[in-house]
């Protein structure tokens, strides 16, 4: 007898209480793209639309756990690592992930939150680099992220470009830097993988404060389309677009007094926007 199952997601992230990043946005992302959304929170932090004023790490043994828990009952089609504050806990997780080679991993290094607060110690980042990267499907670091993987810094394509060169080089299958803080009305994200293919992803800048969670939502709605069986370029393609719609149905609306929220299920009615 044939049974329906879900395309269970894996998100590896800390909590934001403010509802907008971390494993808070994952949910909401993942459920919005069809899949079912798993979790191994690795942080609690105290934040809002204006920052991030306190982090209670999670012990490594409970998020190896967590992770285990899921990946051993519900078996999941892709895994999305957010959040990963200690160098600890990093390698507890590619202790474990080596494990389970045939999900493939998105890896989004949350080392600074959009109001600008560190979520990362700094002895994290050589872990990452050389024990995680080399698991990961996919790398996706902003541009922050990206001028501290490859110690330079980045003022356009051209730089982008050469960032994932050096980025690529710690040995992930594939790297996409993520150009949302470049200044001007046209948005590119850079895109590389070890086999040299390279793609250079276009789209317009939206004008709006509320940007909070979009790097984690947008790694964890390309862990969805993996999940949901698309090549790597189609799960980027379509997350892309899918974070756009996000950000411009959340465009306006007024939530908290610093960085708002996107718009992750597109329907004002079920969020009860007030006029």
């Amino acid at each position: 007898m044939n049974r329906s199952v879900y395309s269970v997601v894996l998100s590896i992230a800390g909590s934001d209480s403010g509802g907008g990043a971390g494993i808070q946005g994952d949910l909401k992302t993942i459920s919005a793209l069809g899949c079912f959304a798993t979790t191994a929170i690795t942080a609690v932090t105290v934040q809002n639309t204006m920052g991030v004023t306190m982090i209670h790490p999670i012990p490594a043994s409970i998020v190896s756990a967590q992770v285990e828990a899921v990946i051993e009952d519900m078996k999941p089609l892709a895994i999305k690592i957010g959040m990963v504050y200690s160098a600890e806990l990093a390698h507890s997780l590619v202790c474990l992930l080596k494990r389970y080679p045939m999900i493939p991993v998105v890896c989004d290094p949350v080392m600074v939150a959009t109001s600008g607060d560190r979520l990362m110690r700094e002895d994290t980042i050589s872990v990452l680099k050389e024990q995680l990267f080399p698991l990961a499907q996919l790398v996706t670091p902003n541009l922050d992220e990206a001028g501290i993987l490859a110690d330079m810094d980045i003022r356009n394509v051209k730089d982008m470009k050469l960032a994932a060169e050096k980025i690529l080089l710690f040995g992930s299958n594939a790297v996409l830097i993520k150009g949302g803080h470049l200044k001007g009305e046209d948005l590119f994200d850079v895109y590389l993988n070890k086999n040299g293919d390279h793609n250079v992803f276009h789209s317009k800048a939206i004008k709006t404060n509320n940007t909070h969670g979009t790097g984690c939502s947008l790694s964890s709605a390309i862990a969805s389309y993996l999940a949901l069986g698309e090549t790597m370029i189609d799960a980027i393609s379509k997350a892309r677009i899918y974070l756009q719609q996000a950000i411009a149905h959340g465009k306006d609306v007024k939530t908290g007094d610093g960085h708002g929220p996107l718009n992750h299920f597109f329907d004002p009615e079920k969020l009860r926007i007030k006029k």
